[in-house]
């Protein structure tokens, strides 16, 4: 000890004792101080004792407990104090004024003696007493835990949940219910949490592990809620064990995995296989065209019937290959877009003159409804084709009697512009209870069903995936018995 008075025997004293002067500087450290706090001789003498040992919030507390040991010669408080590793403990001060003060200043004796257990045990019967029986009733584990990191009250879920038996979690340290590897960061963020407390929702925050008393390891959320006593600052942890939530989601990402797997796989099948069905496809419907003009030879009415019946499902085969390909082209997304300016008018027009001979086969009226001049317009022109042909098409092979319109504007009235088609028909409409599942792939509504039309049903599943692609939308309106209308808008692709 640097000064030689009368107080050597604190060297041995049992309890945490410290001389200071009336600025707070250390001028004595005895064994007590070292193992209570940490700090050796050197790295405590000379140090200002509230920046050495008191809490962030604690400075001012300190020179407040010398000037009032100074001002009445012998005091008594209770603090919290930190230690060199940063944990903190709560202790009771006996400050005195020295006799035989030095001649070169004033110096006050601090004895300090740990009395975290103590308070924790106080404190504990005084949550106990308030909170206990609201505790029990809450389906996950709490824990209450003061600044010092100890367990004041647990629930009875919360000793369950981590295999102790009751009263075994009051005053142990809340680490002892984290896994190793978590403790330090704990200790940090548990001192900048009571610094500035604040309420935190269940399942926010980083993934975190509970430590059962076996060792075994589980994985949790908690909520933090800051609870204000009347002595001691306390933080209430809710924990919540998602060991089975956690089982579940990684058996949904693992099936996630083999679907995308499959996915990938049906996709590489579709696209490898395009040349392979398609060609022999095509050859059979050139043929049978040949065939059918007579080139070879004349043919009988039989044989003109049956091979219009080969071409026909020769063609119905090749689009529905044709639908799968596009279709999964969409869904791997590799369609690619060539955004060109065009008019729109004239492919309406072109289409509409392809489409007319079907229309009037069937006695139905074909109608158009274009605006007077061309209609320049940036977007795919073969996604708007391939929708305009679908709409069109499927217009006038349910529609048995009336008419099919197609009708085409340009709305300004937005930035960027808007391209509206639309396909009217007087067909037999689509129920109520069908129009949900409308443009889902493979659906084929009453319509369909009850009449002699072929199809896949997948060209409003195409048409609005095409849409959506060209970052527009596909609609229906349809009233049953009483026709359907079919609008695309598409906004222009600048």
């Amino acid at each position: 000890m640097p000064d030689e008075v009368d107080y050597r025997w604190i060297a041995d004293a049992p309890d945490a004792i410290a001389m200071v002067d009336e600025a707070g500087i250390v001028h004595g450290w005895n064994a007590g101080a070292v193992e209570m706090f940490g700090y050796a001789d050197d790295e405590a003498i000379g140090a200002e004792l509230g920046q050495l040992i008191a809490v962030d919030e604690g400075a001012d507390e300190q020179r407040r407990f010398i000037a009032e040991t100074l001002a009445e010669r012998h005091a008594t408080f209770e603090a919290l104090r930190r230690r060199k590793d940063g944990t903190l403990i709560y202790v009771t001060i006996s400050g005195k004024l020295a006799s035989g003060t030095p001649a070169d200043g004033v110096r006050v004796l601090f004895s300090e003696k740990d009395v975290t257990e103590l308070k924790v045990r106080r404190d504990s019967k005084l949550l106990e007493a308030r909170f206990g029986e609201l505790l029990d009733s809450m389906p996950d584990g709490i824990v209450f835990v003061n600044p010092t990191g100890h367990i004041v009250v647990a629930n009875t879920q919360a000793e369950q949940l981590f295999g102790y038996r009751p009263g075994e979690l009051r005053a142990r340290p809340v680490d002892d219910l984290l896994p190793e590897r978590f403790r330090r960061a704990h200790k940090g963020h548990r001192g900048h949490y009571f610094s500035a407390p604040r309420a935190r929702a269940m399942g926010a925050g980083l993934e975190l592990f509970g430590l059962r008393k076996d060792g075994t390891e589980f994985p949790v959320e908690i909520s933090l809620s800051p609870l204000k006593t009347e002595e001691t600052p306390i933080v209430m942890s809710a924990i919540r064990d998602v060991s089975e939530r956690k089982r579940f989601e990684k058996a949904l990402q693992e099936k996630n995995l083999e679907l995308e797997l499959a996915s990938r796989a049906k996709d590489r099948f579709l696209a490898s296989m395009s040349h392979e069905l398609r060609t022999p496809l095509n050859a059979v419907i050139g043929f049978t065209g040949t065939l059918l003009m007579k080139l070879p030879g004349e043919l009988n009415d039989d044989q003109v019937h049956q091979l219009e019946i080969v071409r026909n499902n020769a063609r119905h085969l090749l689009a529905l290959i044709n639908d799968l390909l596009n279709l999964a082209k969409i869904e791997a997304g590799k369609i690619d877009l060539n955004p060109e300016r065009f008019d729109c008018r004239g492919v309406v027009s072109e289409i509409a003159a392809s489409l007319r001979p079907q229309a009037v086969a069937k006695g139905l009226e074909f109608g158009l409804s274009l605006p007077d001049q061309p209609v320049p317009f940036e977007t795919d022109r073969r996604a708007l084709s391939q929708i305009i042909i679908n709409l069109a098409g499927n217009a006038i092979k349910f529609t048995q009697t009336g008419g099919v319109r197609l009708t085409l504007n340009v709305d300004e009235s937005t930035q960027p512009k808007r391209l509206v088609f639309a396909v009217r028909d007087s067909g037999p409409g689509i129920p109520e209870e069908e129009l949900a599942t409308l443009f889902e792939p493979f659906v084929q509504g009453q319509a369909a069903r009850t009449s002699a039309a072929e199809g896949t049903g997948l060209g409003l599943h195409l048409s609005r995936k095409l849409a959506g692609l060209l970052g527009g939308e596909l609609a229906c309106q349809s009233t049953f018995g009483a026709g359907a209308t079919f609008t695309v808008v598409l906004p222009e692709m600048n």
